[in-house]
């Protein structure tokens, strides 16, 4: 067996098992709960006078298998939803980045965790 896989895919468990928070995965309306890691990614893009503007996303770590809708595997598109509700306010993130950067990104070499992006859009 690759060892380098092997390791991988016991780092990936750990989060899964020991930092993981349940949210919601809204995509064009349909639902799933799914437990995810919370993460963070600065951005920097320089705008046309020059000037370094930074961006910061908040990310959810979710496993690749954990994304499926009708048995099938799906992958994070623009606009999706991600709902996290830490007591009794609700926050909505939509799935972006800034300007021309990837919404999403795996996190391992074996593609069995996605780095989502996103940003805060709404408080229920």
């Amino acid at each position: 067996m690759n060892l380098l896989k092997q390791g991988s895919d016991w780092l990936v468990d750990q989060f899964h098992t020991f930092a993981t928070v349940d949210v919601v995965y809204d995509q064009a309306g349909q639902q799933v709960s799914v437990p995810a890691t919370i993460g963070r990614t600065i951005f920097e893009q320089t705008d046309s006078f020059g000037v370094v503007q930074k961006f910061e996303s908040r990310d959810y770590l979710i496993q690749t298998s954990q994304l499926v809708w009708a048995g099938n595997e799906v992958l994070p598109k623009r606009g999706d939803r991600i709902l996290e509700t830490p007591g009794s306010t609700t926050f909505v993130y939509e799935v972006m980045a800034p300007g021309k950067e990837p919404h999403y990104r795996y996190s391992d070499p074996f593609r069995k965790l996605l780095r989502i992006h996103t940003k805060l859009v709404e408080r229920i």
